[in-house]
């Protein structure tokens, strides 16, 4: 290979990364801006995601989310709450039920809450609580997560042909620096994750 073709291939190459990391920074910045969209007219029902679970109590995070559709429906927001989430782990009820039971202790009707409990990922998430909620004859939503998980969960929700608008929690245990950053780079990843799967 001579000089001038090395030169060519280091320059193209470094093109390349460019490009990449204009991508990846770009990518970011749209979720980081996503997360402080909310949409606030009504909807039928509020899906929320699920997220871990301390025994029988939902974790911080889980707890952020109920909360927020709690607070959806007691303002009227929505009229139903479809729990969603199955066992992270052996002998622990499933993420759908834990949030299940906290919404009952805080005067949510049992009849205006639903639940699936097979799903592991955001993809099986949104695809049960649609099979769900469409039974039920409800066609728009309000997803409810995480600011940063909004922009993957609302593209995923209409590319399974649902009427899906973000409604992030207002508060998040990803407070920190430290924890937003670790979020958002695992976000950023597992949002082209997402779209190279979808080609």
């Amino acid at each position: 290979m001579t000089k001038s073709q090395k030169r060519w291939l280091i320059l193209i190459l470094l093109a390349f990364i460019s490009a990449l990391s204009l991508a990846i920074a770009s990518t970011a910045i749209s979720i980081y801006l996503y997360g402080n969209q909310t949409y606030t007219a009504k909807a039928e029902a509020a899906i929320v995601l699920g997220a871990a679970v301390w025994g029988e109590e939902p974790s911080p995070v889980f707890r952020e989310r109920i909360n927020h559709a709690i607070n959806l429906y007691q303002n009227q927001q929505i009229n139903k709450i479809i729990f969603t989430g199955g066992v992270g782990e052996p002998n622990e009820a499933a993420e759908a039920i834990i949030g299940k039971n906290y919404a009952l202790a805080r005067q949510v009707k049992l009849n205006d809450i639903l639940t699936e409990t097979e799903s592991r990922t955001t993809y099986q998430n949104l695809k049960n609580a649609r099979s769900v909620a469409y039974n039920s004859k409800l066609n728009k939503f309000l997803i409810v997560s995480d600011p940063l998980h909004m922009k993957r969960a609302v593209l995923m929700a209409r590319n399974l042909d649902m009427d899906a608008y973000p409604s992030p929690t207002p508060t998040t245990r990803y407070s920190s620096f430290r924890s937003q950053i670790e979020f958002l780079i695992r976000e950023t990843f597992f949002y082209f994750v997402y779209l190279v799967l979808q080609i």
